[in-house]
């Protein structure tokens, strides 16, 4: 690891271990996130210019969304990285919403809201202490031309997104569900920012998009489809727009009433599953 990797990670552990703003602001003033996962993809990797092939013309690379940043620098891909973290969700607000079937848990409906807005402070703190040391950057979801967008191959897509650069910077794989499958598991949330500075990248031990799913890798599993309140999720995959309906008609309601907080945040297809909190083996199925 190089020293300026060493600092940026602690930048990233020091403020999620010490904000007070990662929290569920509930009565227990429980952390929204346990300890950070970090890692890196070089500017110019390959699969960020696969992905805008593959999901459409809109999504930036990350010298595309560094260039409208700072219309008057122009780095080579290659100056650039992209930071990647994993925020895991805390076994506290994994075991609630373990016991859910059909509407999330408060502490995930708070970890939706609260704990994502940390995340977006995460990245501005972020790229404020990068400039404090010379280094330009920017928050790819927090550009104010970032946006929905359709894609023609996926349908609800969008300029960047956080899970396609967390595997590019080797934090894990997809599964069944679209969720990103780390070391830590799928229950959590992502983030990144794309820096001028040139880092060793983090080495991607794996070859296959899907390689962490048991279904993909051995034809097993299955778990997350019954997990599924809405029927979103099938042999086929994740149907994004069955899925968004529920989210933003069903449990939105839901939440306000419940809650006081309109969340569209449900996570059941990521609790109670092999792949909840670490890379799954076939033995996790039992039980």
């Amino acid at each position: 690891m190089t020293g300026m990797a060493a600092r940026i990670e602690s930048l990233i552990g020091d403020y999620v271990r010490t904000s007070p703003d990662n929290s569920l602001r509930n009565g227990e003033n429980d952390k929204a996130w346990d300890e950070a996962l970090v890692g890196y993809a070089r500017g110019d990797d390959p699969l960020f210019s696969f992905y805008k092939s593959d999901i459409g013309a809109f999504f930036w690379t990350p010298a595309e969304i560094f260039s409208l940043a700072f219309p008057d620098c122009n780095p080579k891909p290659a100056e650039l990285t992209v930071i990647c973290w994993v925020l895991p969700q805390t076994e506290a607000t994994k075991a609630d919403n373990r016991r859910r079937r059909d509407l999330p848990a408060e502490r995930w409906v708070r970890s939706r809201n609260y704990g994502e807005e940390f995340n977006m402070k995460l990245a501005r703190h972020l790229v404020a202490s990068l400039g404090e040391l010379g280094i330009a950057s920017v928050a790819p979801v927090q550009f104010p031309q970032w946006s929905w967008q359709a894609s023609a191959r996926y349908g609800f897509a969008s300029n960047w997104s956080e899970r396609h650069a967390a595997y590019a910077a080797g934090l894990g794989t997809f599964g069944l569900a679209d969720g990103l499958i780390t070391v830590k598991g799928q229950a959590m949330r992502c983030g990144s920012v794309v820096a001028r500075v040139a880092l060793p990248p983090t080495p991607r031990p794996y070859d296959d998009y899907h390689a962490y799913c048991l279904f993909y890798a051995q034809g097993k599993c299955k778990k997350c489809i019954s997990r599924c309140p809405a029927g979103a999720i099938s042999e086929a995959g994740h149907d994004k727009d069955r899925c968004r309906q529920f989210l933003f008609e069903t449990v939105v309601a839901y939440t306000k009433a419940r809650f006081g907080l309109e969340s569209y945040g449900c996570g059941l297809c990521q609790t109670k599953v092999p792949c909840e909190a670490r890379i799954p083996v076939p033995e996790d199925m039992t039980g």
